[in-house]
């Protein structure tokens, strides 16, 4: 009888058996959330404790390393800020490799490079386990209802172990391929979004500088042929002033310049990402890399 992929196939996919999850910032603490909603025993490490406290407060329990969840559970999920970041949670000496037991699955939800994707993948076979990479996208608002989009690279056994848990945390769930296949996806995922902000941003701009009113010129081109979901969510923001962070634009640059360095080793030229990587640079540059992807806008009113 053939397995059902809607269900578990491993033991580190009982719902019995602890998870857990290294990152409770913007995006993190929703995911995390909605496996302790689900029932999960779920423990939680961030280098910030404060950010995980919350979860705490709701039943989660708290780890002192990343080796201390590696003893404790058989399937960990992570999402942290940078690929230095996702070194050290993998490979640091109080790293999860270092500690995982036999089984483990380890899922690394972060946006880094395929790359590094593919040396967590080798490093966890070689410990007895699996490793998948899932970047995500939806920002902190689809974190927080579960409709986030993942994507999915590594083991397609582990990725069907994994699938119910994924459905707590998002709605759109496609497996990739071999390990680095999510994270090359999620390339695809900024690159398009890019060129995208440039041109949601120059669209306000110029309604403005022509007289009309930006909100009325949404109203018309937000169901057409332009329509996006960042013209649709983010839009709205930079009319309203609101450019709080959910998707931080250090971490749009970040995106974005592992995505350049993938397409030079590919052989490709990619003039919009290019673009947009200068502009939003240039927008770090003036001290807005804390705030949302949507500041980009600031650029259009003080040039």
């Amino acid at each position: 009888m053939k397995n059902d992929p809607s269900q578990p196939t491993s033991r580190a996919a009982d719902p019995n058996t602890p998870i857990g999850f290294i990152g409770t910032g913007v995006m993190g603490n929703g995911m995390a959330g909605h496996l302790l909603e689900a029932g999960h025993p779920v423990f939680v490490y961030t280098r910030t404790r404060e950010k995980a406290e919350s979860l705490v407060n709701r039943g989660a329990r708290w780890a002192e390393t990343p080796a201390d969840m590696a003893r404790h559970c058989q399937l960990v999920f992570t999402i942290v800020g940078f690929p230095a970041d996702v070194e050290e949670v993998y490979f640091g000496e109080q790293g999860l490799l270092a500690a995982m037991q036999p089984d483990t699955i380890l899922v690394d939800m972060t946006t880094s490079s395929p790359e590094l994707a593919q040396r967590i993948a080798e490093a966890a076979s070689e410990n007895g386990g699996r490793a998948l990479d899932a970047p995500v996208s939806g920002g902190d608002k689809g974190a927080r209802e579960g409709t986030l989009s993942i994507m999915v690279g590594g083991d397609r056994e582990a990725f069907d172990a994994v699938r119910p848990f994924f459905r707590l945390m998002g709605k759109n769930i496609v497996y990739q391929g071999g390990p680095g296949s999510g994270q090359h996806c999620k390339m695809c995922n900024q690159i398009t979004i890019a060129s995208t902000m440039v041109g949601l941003c120059e669209a306000l701009a110029y309604a403005e500088s022509s007289g009309l009113d930006p909100e009325t010129v949404l109203q018309s081109i937000s169901t057409g042929a332009a329509g996006s979901w960042a013209l649709t969510h983010l839009a709205p923001k930079v009319l309203a002033g609101d450019f709080a962070p959910g998707f931080y634009v250090k971490h749009f640059i970040k995106d974005m310049s592992i995505a350049a360095g993938s397409a030079e080793r590919l052989g490709l030229e990619l003039p919009g990402l290019q673009v947009a990587l200068e502009r939003y640079r240039q927008l770090e540059a003036r001290g807005y890399g804390d705030e949302g992807t949507q500041a980009l806008f600031h650029l259009f009113k003080e040039d």
